[in-house]
This record gives C-alpha cells, structure tokens and sequence, in this order.
C-alpha cells in the first residue's frame, strides 16, 4: 500500500511539473514567436516605407515570358502636363534592395532637384539568394532572360509615366553594373549612356566559377564590336576594392575604347576638400566621349560619397551619383546616332 501511494505521490508529481513545464514552455514560444512575427511585421513595414524626400515612391510589376519583375520608381513632384522627363535606371549590387540602393546613392535627392524619372528594379531572391544579378551567367541564357524584364520594366515606365525615351541612361553598382553593361551591349540604342561603378567588363564570364575569377581580373575577354555606336561608358571603381578587382574597369575601358577606335587622353588628378582623391581618364573619338575611367583612391568595394553609416556606401569618396549625372546628362544633350546593333565576339548578340 505504501509503495503504491509512493508511486502515485511521485506519478502525480511529474505529472504536475510537466503540466508547468508544457505552459511555461508555450508561453515563452509565444513570446518568441510573438517576437518574430511582430519583427517581421515591423521590417515589411519599413521596406514599404518610402525613402525620405519629396516626390512619389511607386512600385511596380514588369511581366514577360521568362518571369516577373518587381521595380519602383522613383517620380519627382510638380511635373507638369506636358512634360517628358528623362530616365535613370538604376540596378542594385548583392544583398541590396531598390530602397536600400536608393537611400545609400541619394540619387532621388538629386532627382529632384535635377528633374528626371529613376527606375529601381529589384532581383528577387528566389532568383537569386543574395539578390545578385545573374548577369554571369550567360551559358543557360539567365541573364539574358533577366535583361529582358529589366528592359520590360523600362518600356512599361515610358509608357506609363512621363519618361522621355530618348533620354535613357542605365546605372549599376556590382551585380548591377555588370548587369548595366550586359544591357548597354544587348541593346545599344536603347540607352544613352551607361555607368558601372566597381563591375566586371561584358563577355568576362558565363557561369558562378568563371564570375570568381573575373570579379578578381583574372579572365580573358572577347573583343567588343559595334555594326553602330555603343552608348558613352563612364567607370567608377575604388582602388582599395578586394570584391572586384579595380583592374575590370580598366579592362572595361579598354574594350569600349577598341570598339570604338577611341584613344586615351593624359589621366588626370582631382581632389575635393577632404574627400578621397581621384584620377580620372578620358577616351575619345574624333573630340566625342567614348568612355571615361575613374578611379578613387582608398576607395573600396562600395558606392562612392554614399550615405553614412549604409552598407557598401563610403562617404568620404567623391559624390558618385553627381558624377554619373553630369556624365549621363552631357550624352542626353548630344545629337542622336543612327541605330544598328552591337555584338561581342565569343558570345550570343541580342539577336541571339
């Protein structure tokens, strides 16, 4: 009789401490799950905020046979009824998103006062885990595939909003400026001018391991050839940067230059008040601008006079959204060339 009043006693015990622990323990997961969702809730809200500033923060959907791409779009305020503006486009690098890029470039800011139109696609992660442009791979045509929504993306804004086609410039930032150089020779007359801040050159790889060894400078590159004129090519690129070899942009210079005919002129140094120093060389054919390299000093992998204290942004660089839009917006002034189609020797041409 004692060993089974033991036994109950100890039974009903346990039974009373697991009953203690089970509550206990769904009430600390409901904290923490609490916790998470309200996290989670907390961040969605944060991305659907727009950036600070004036004007409209607008998104969008781009559809086409290889997919779906979600933008923004960035519209300054007080357009009038009449009024075409023109159209920057702007892809992000690796483990950015179009707020992110547009916040660490202040490039709304200067949209604004300057009055044009910016377009931000956005890579999704299902396309790619840490939201990179699959501008590399180029063997299974996934990076073509991706131009092309990038480019659906752009007709639909020109159709839509007040953009002015033929005022049409494309900008990237890693990823996104070997992305950019992908679309300016893919399709030469749809962009006016281009700009690749710390990119690999076009043609340097066409799968992930030859992307490594490219993002290093260590891949031999197709000439490029144009039946017509590639858009003007500006390179921005930190001396410091140990992501992306500086010397890409020195091979990208080159590949444009040699398309072209272009021959380059004396580098030259330039330094504003405390900020990194630079050296800046242009190329030209016949007195026009075929492309121009700047490279920072101290510089690494990250947007020149980005945002403080923003991922892959450096302050103390010279004002790299301001350079891209005075060089984009002397191309915008330029009288418009005959149209034809630019390939590159060793890979698929647009007609491809």
């Amino acid at each position: 009789m004692a060993k089974r009043s033991l036994a109950s006693m100890w039974a009903k015990s346990f039974e009373r401490s697991l009953t203690a622990w089970t509550r206990e323990s769904l009430r600390q997961g409901s904290k923490q799950m609490g916790r998470a969702v309200q996290a989670t809730t907390k961040a969605a809200v944060a991305k659907r905020k727009p950036p600070p500033g004036p004007g409209d923060w607008l998104p969008g959907v781009a559809m086409g046979l290889n997919g779906m791409l979600r933008f923004r779009l960035y519209r300054p305020p007080g357009i009038g009824f009449a009024e075409r503006l023109p159209l920057m486009v702007m892809l992000h690098g690796c483990g950015q998103d179009a707020k992110g890029f547009a916040v660490s470039t202040r490039m709304n800011r200067l949209a604004a006062h300057e009055r044009f139109l910016v377009l931000y696609p956005e890579q999704d992660r299902v396309a790619n885990p840490h939201g990179c442009w699959n501008w590399f791979d180029t063997r299974n045509g996934r990076a073509y595939s991706e131009a092309a929504l990038i480019l659906k993306a752009i007709d639909q804004v020109c159709l839509f909003y007040p953009a002015d086609t033929s005022r049409v410039a494309v900008l990237g930032l890693s990823a996104g400026a070997s992305m950019a150089a992908l679309l300016a020779t893919r399709y030469p007359t749809r962009f006016k001018a281009v700009v690749m801040h710390s990119g690999v050159p076009p043609g340097a790889a066409d799968s992930t391991a030859s992307a490594m060894r490219a993002m290093h400078g260590r891949r031999a590159l197709p000439a490029l050839s144009a039946a017509h004129a590639l858009p003007p090519l500006m390179l921005i690129h930190g001396e410091h940067d140990s992501v992306v070899s500086s010397r890409n942009a020195q091979l990208s210079a080159s590949l444009w230059a040699e398309a072209a005919g272009a021959q380059a002129s004396e580098p030259r140094r330039v330094q504003r008040g405390q900020r990194h120093g630079m050296t800046i060389t242009d190329y030209k054919r016949r007195g026009e601008p075929v492309a121009r390299l700047v490279e920072v000093d101290s510089l690494g992998h990250a947007w020149s006079g980005g945002a403080p204290s923003k991922p892959y942004s450096d302050s103390r660089g010279p004002d790299a959204s301001k350079m891209a839009w005075s060089f984009v917006a002397s191309q915008f002034k330029r009288e418009p060339v005959a149209e034809a189609t630019a390939v590159t020797r060793g890979w698929p041409s647009r007609a491809a």
